[in-house]
């Protein structure tokens, strides 16, 4: 069975940057392949966008198994950022996705700044890119990405360089794994960003008892699913508080109650990522909850949600005690 999209009553469109979204679901990078897989179950067309895989310059083969491993309300996994490689994305997934309407952002990745540099101008020079976000912040791999991320410095010369290098919306992701996300989300706007999306997963680890080894070849991997969430809406609130551009939410998404919490946080769009792999069809159930909560609370766009939460009873009553 392949779901189509559904029709909403509301206004569900948003803008990041030059980047101009029918509605703020997106397929998150890493548990969506490169969209095409979907395609026979999901009508791409009706996403607010997919974010694809993260690509190097080169394949990728990645880590070896174990490579995930599940856990009370979550998931962790060391996949290693395995792929195809942004040539052969561009050959042999991107025409497909053109087809189908998709709009496609590309997650990329690299060890070096010159190796974003050089993905973001092949990626400008082709048809059918919508936006460019920049993997710095993977806990999986040894070499750049998560460097990038947790060096405050580092975020803003990659972010900075990628910006001079391509005239497509740029979206650094940023790292849960700091003290401070918020001033990584500074960096990120002082350097050029069209937006942040936030949080990748956080570094964690599992130990079989029996073997006392690691349950991951990697040792450590990176925790996703319900359990991160209240920190990930946490983390957005902070973000929001901080910067002036749009922020792309996501970590334990897993219905429109969730969902809307990361607007009301300070979310302009969220990205759903481990709820995918237990309900494919999740998109457009949150859409359909998206709008009935606009439709029930009379509101005419998204615009009109985000950021709204009300803290003034809380900071009268931290202020009086």
């Amino acid at each position: 069975m392949r779901l189509s999209g559904i029709k909403t009553v509301r206004n569900l469109s948003l803008q990041i940057g030059s980047l101009k979204l029918a509605n703020p679901i997106i397929a998150a990078s890493g548990c969506f392949g490169y969209g095409v897989e979907y395609a026979d179950a999901i009508d791409l067309s009706g996403l607010g966008g997919i974010v694809t895989k993260g690509l190097f310059l080169n394949e990728r083969e990645g880590h070896p198994p174990e490579r995930i491993v599940e856990t009370p309300s979550g998931m962790l996994n060391a996949i290693g950022l395995q792929g195809i490689g942004v040539h052969r994305f561009i050959e042999e997934k991107l025409p497909e996705l053109r087809r189908l309407g998709a709009v496609t952002i590309v997650n990329i990745c690299g060890s070096t700044v010159n190796e974003y540099v050089e993905l973001a101008r092949i990626l400008s020079d082709v048809e059918g890119i919508a936006a460019i976000e920049l993997n710095i912040s993977c806990p999986n791999i040894k070499k750049g990405g998560i460097t990038f991320g947790c060096n405050l410095n580092g975020t803003y010369d990659v972010v900075h360089a990628v910006r001079n290098a391509t005239s497509l919306p740029v979206i650094p992701k940023l790292t849960p794994n700091v003290t401070d996300v918020a001033s990584f989300a500074r960096a990120s706007e002082e350097a050029g960003a069209d937006a942040v999306s936030l949080v990748n997963t956080f570094l964690a680890m599992m130990i079989d008892v029996e073997t006392r080894r690691p349950q991951l070849s990697n040792i450590v991997g990176g925790l996703s699913g319900p359990a991160i969430r209240p920190i990930a809406v946490r983390m957005i609130y902070e973000c929001y508080t901080a910067v002036k551009i749009p922020i792309i939410g996501m970590g334990g998404i897993s219905n429109t109650r969730d969902a809307l919490e990361f607007m009301i946080a300070g979310a302009t769009a969220i990205q759903i990522g481990t709820a995918s792999f237990i309900d494919p069809f999740i998109f457009n159930k949150l859409l359909k909850g998206l709008d009935e909560y606009m439709d029930r609370h009379k509101l005419p766009s998204l615009s009109d949600l985000v950021g709204t939460i009300d803290t003034t009873a809380h900071e009268k009553q931290w202020i009086s005690s």
